[in-house]
């Protein structure tokens, strides 16, 4: 095997294992029990305060705490939205592919914000235009049965 197909495969399982660890390490940060866990330590924390004279180490433990905790959600919460995104995309394009939808929306997320802010007003506009048709047809459809009325009577 070259060497390249055991790095490409280590970083496949490397891969595969982080993605493990954040999606059960996300899971278990969005449960009550982790919140009630979290106030818990804050509460013993602040309790703790007097005993040990509110101390520049005192408060080194919770400043070295949160932040440490902070810094990792951040690359557990990204790695969450990332798949959680990607996978709503591929379902989008699938609706999209078997629907009667435009398949030239396929893949538009990989546009630029100028490219995307272009398609979003154009389709804006073609659903403002189909509202104010179907407004006009319901408008003349109205008119028309009002003239029908009056005929035959």
């Amino acid at each position: 095997m070259s060497p390249s197909k055991t790095h490409s495969k280590d970083g496949g399982q490397a891969s595969k294992l982080f993605s493990e660890i954040a999606n059960r390490a996300s899971q278990g940060a969005g449960r009550a029990l982790t919140f009630v866990i979290a106030v818990g330590t804050v509460i013993v924390w602040a309790a703790t305060g007097p005993v040990f004279h509110y101390s520049d180490t005192w408060q080194l433990v919770i400043n070295t705490g949160t932040t440490i905790v902070t810094f990792l959600m951040v690359f557990l919460i990204q790695n969450s939205q990332n798949r959680d995104s990607a996978a709503i995309q591929v379902k989008l394009d699938e609706l999209i592919r078997v629907s009667e939808a435009h398949n030239s929306f396929v893949g538009i997320e990989h546009l630029t914000d100028e490219e995307l802010e272009e398609i979003r007003s154009k389709c804006e506009r073609r659903a403002k235009a189909e509202k104010d048709g179907e407004a006009l047809v319901e408008k003349t459809s109205e008119r028309a049965e009002k003239a029908a009325e009056r005929a035959t009577q």
